[in-house]
C-alpha cells in the first residue's frame, strides 16, 4: 500500500513539474525570440524601457521555472533524493523571496503614496534624457499611459526639470501623439497649451489601468503560494519515501 501510494505521487509530481517546465520553455522561447530581431521587435521593444525590462523579466521567469520544471521531474522520475533536495530548495527560496517581497511592500507602504512620487518627481525629473534611468522611466510611464506627472502637470511647477527647460511647462512625454500636427502640437503642448497635452496625472491612469486586473493578480498570487506549498509537501513526502 505504502508502494503504490509513493508511486502515485511520483508521478503525481512528474506531471506536474512537467507542465512548469513546458511554461518556462514557452517563456524562454518568447523572450529569445523578442530578442532575436524576428520582424523589427528589438527596435520596437528598446525604444520602450518599461518593454526591454519586461523582456529580461520573461527570460528570468522562464529560466528559473524551466531548471524547477526539469529538477522536479527528474527527480521524480528518478527517484533521486538530490535532484528532490535541489527542488526543494530552490522553491522554498522562491517562496521565502516572495514572502519578503510582500512584507517589505507592507513596510514600506507609505513610500507608495502619490505625495512621495509627486516629491521625487520634482526633485529628479530631468526631462528628455534618456541616461537617466528614473527620468527615462518617467518618461515610458507618461508615454505608455497617455497621462502627465503624478497628480497632473502641475507637478513640474518649481522643479528640476523647469530649471533645467524654464522654457517648457511641460515635457514632451507630456503631449499627445497627433500625426497631422507634429512638432507643431509638440511645441504648444510644452509652451503650456492645454488642448495638446494629458491633463491626468500618472498615479490616476495607473490605478485606474490595474484596478481591472487587481482581483485577479490577487487570485493568482494565491494560487501560485498554494501549488508552491504542495509542492514543497510533495517533494518532501517523496524524499522521505525513497529508500
Amino acid at each position: 500500500m505504502e508502494g503504490d501510494c509513493l508511486s502515485c505521487m511520483k508521478y503525481l509530481m512528474f506531471i506536474f513539474n512537467f507542465f512548469i517546465f513546458l511554461g518556462g520553455s514557452f517563456l524562454l522561447g518568447v523572450g529569445v525570440w523578442v530578442l532575436l530581431d524576428p520582424m523589427g521587435f528589438r527596435e520596437i521593444v528598446a525604444a520602450n524601457p518599461l518593454l526591454f525590462t519586461g523582456v529580461y523579466v520573461i527570460l528570468a521567469m522562464g529560466a528559473m521555472l524551466f531548471l524547477l520544471g526539469f529538477l522536479g521531474c527528474c527527480g521524480a522520475i528518478r527517484e533521486n533524493k538530490c535532484l528532490l533536495l535541489f527542488f526543494f530548495m530552490l522553491i522554498l527560496f522562491i517562496f521565502l523571496a516572495e514572502l519578503a517581497a510582500a512584507i517589505l511592500a507592507f513596510l514600506f507602504r507609505e513610500h507608495l503614496t502619490r505625495e512621495y512620487f509627486s516629491r521625487e518627481l520634482k526633485r529628479h525629473y530631468q526631462g528628455h534624457n534618456n541616461t537617466d534611468v528614473f527620468t527615462s522611466t518617467w518618461n515610458a510611464i507618461m508615454t505608455t499611459f497617455d497621462c502627465c506627472g503624478v497628480s497632473g502637470p502641475e507637478d513640474f511647477e518649481e522643479s528640476l526639470f523647469r530649471l533645467l527647460s524654464p522654457s517648457k511647462m511641460v515635457p514632451e512625454a507630456c503631449c499627445q501623439r497627433n500625426g497631422y500636427l507634429g512638432d507643431v502640437s509638440v511645441e504648444q503642448c510644452v509652451s503650456g497649451s492645454v488642448a495638446f497635452r494629458h491633463n491626468k496625472g500618472c498615479y490616476s491612469a495607473m490605478v485606474d489601468y490595474f484596478e481591472t486586473y487587481i482581483y485577479t493578480a490577487g487570485a493568482l498570487a494565491i494560487v501560485v503560494l498554494t501549488i508552491e506549498l504542495f509542492a514543497m509537501v510533495f517533494a518532501m513526502c517523496l524524499f522521505r519515501g525513497i529508500q
